[in-house]
């Protein structure tokens, strides 16, 4: 398992599993959904041991502390140890599906939902996540 001094974000996004290529690690660097205190990086800049992320990937945003320069993609435990997970709790997609989202219940029996249903169920969902974002 190599372990580098000198380290650039967006291999290093990949090598934890935050994206799945290194191009899209890049790309979210470019359009500014990864940031050092608050200011944009370029895909170039060099991580250090004890920098605070902040990457957002669609609606879920994380908190990544680096403990750990890895140079190579590995598996899901490994890459564990590169890195501490800082996100609050009350920010998780789980926490926000589990006591926020709307509830969503057809009575038993009415059938398939129907286009003018399923418009409605869509707009509500985007307007919760919207709303919280």
């Amino acid at each position: 398992m190599p372990v580098k001094e000198k380290l650039r974000i967006d291999k290093y996004l990949w090598a934890i599993r935050v994206f799945k290529t290194r191009t899209l690690a890049s790309d979210a660097c470019k359009a500014g959904r990864v940031k050092l205190e608050g200011q944009n990086i370029k895909p170039s800049h060099e991580v250090k041991l004890g920098e605070v992320y902040q990457v957002s990937k669609g609606p879920d945003k994380k908190i990544v502390k680096v403990t750990g320069l890895l140079e190579n993609r590995v598996d899901a435990k490994t890459a564990v140890n590169f890195y501490e997970d800082i996100t609050p709790v009350e920010q998780t997609p789980a926490f926000k599906s589990m006591f926020h989202a709307p509830l969503l219940k057809r009575d038993r029996g009415t059938g398939r939902p129907t286009k003018r249903d399923r418009r409605e169920i869509d707009e509500l969902k985007d307007d919760f996540f919207k709303k919280d974002a």
